[in-house]
């Protein structure tokens, strides 16, 4: 659910970013097309990995591997949210029906499979995860440009410092499902550079548009500033997990990081609407 709800806020973050005139039939159709992709992708992902996630104690009470909860039926629910989601978000425009259907196959066909692999599975993960924001653009605008590329790359950067801080204080119980989400394989000083050269990749991105290189895509620099603020705060926690190389820096990493991208979204929509 959290998931979910998290990515329905990218999506309408990016809508209104892009819109000029809000439709509110649009921002209900956007929110419903978003959770059924989520909705999908996740029960793809609990059918896919049931063995390997009752292995898990974060993952072990999900419905698929508990029992409670046959294959088929996770099957008839992934396939019906699949079309609801798409034909919901093809009911705004083709586009946004298009990257909805990638966002769903990456995740299910390529993520998913590749965890058990290799570490650059969170590259690839990072693509589908990145676009619910550049989705509310193109389903706002129809049109992909400079904008909803730039509003993909500061989300699919975020990601990288996000899910290695999740895979570093949730190591050991991801080692029992044969999962290596670290870039380096290990709790290690190359996995904590990583993180934080990532960090200062999402804090570039994330003040570009003050600039004027990115279309419609603005922000003023008070926002610009705030943004650099917020960033430099999420840098701090990374930093840290340099130093102290623990499990609760890691978590605290992740909590921040969580706070940071929703900060970033709505200084970034309330900039576009006071400015």
């Amino acid at each position: 659910m959290r998931l979910a709800l998290s990515v329905v806020f990218s999506s309408l973050a990016g809508y209104l970013l892009g819109v000029d005139t809000v439709s509110l039939k649009t921002l209900v159709l956007l929110a419903l097309g978003g959770y059924f992709m989520v909705g999908a992708s996740n029960a793809y992902n609990q059918i896919i990995e049931k063995d390997l996630d009752a292995l898990m104690d974060r993952t072990k009470n999900r419905p698929v591997p508990s029992g409670r909860m046959s294959v088929t039926t996770a099957f008839i629910i992934a396939s019906l949210f699949t079309v609801l989601g798409i034909v919901i978000l093809y009911s705004i425009n083709k586009q946004t029906a298009m990257f909805g259907a990638i966002s769903i196959f990456l995740y299910t066909c390529a993520y998913t499979p590749l965890k058990t692999k290799t570490p650059l599975a969170v590259f690839v993960g990072a693509i589908p995860g990145a676009i619910p924001f550049m989705l509310g653009w193109v389903a706002a605008t129809d049109d992909f440009g400079i904008e909803p590329g730039t509003l993909f790359a500061l989300q699919f950067f975020w990601q990288f410092p996000h899910f290695w801080a999740i895979g570093w204080f949730l190591f050991h119980d991801y080692k029992k499902g044969g999962f290596y989400m670290l870039p380096t394989g290990k709790q290690d000083k190359g996995t904590a550079v990583q993180t934080i050269m990532y960090t200062i990749w999402t804090i570039i991105v994330s003040v570009i548009p003050v600039f004027g290189f990115t279309g419609r895509l603005g922000l003023s620099v008070v926002s610009a500033i705030l943004v650099f603020l917020a960033g430099l705060w999420m840098l701090y926690y990374a930093i840290r997990l340099f130093k102290k190389m623990t499990e609760k820096a890691a978590r605290q990493l992740m909590l921040v990081s969580v706070s940071y991208i929703t900060l970033v979204q709505i200084i970034y929509v309330v900039d576009k609407f006071i400015s």
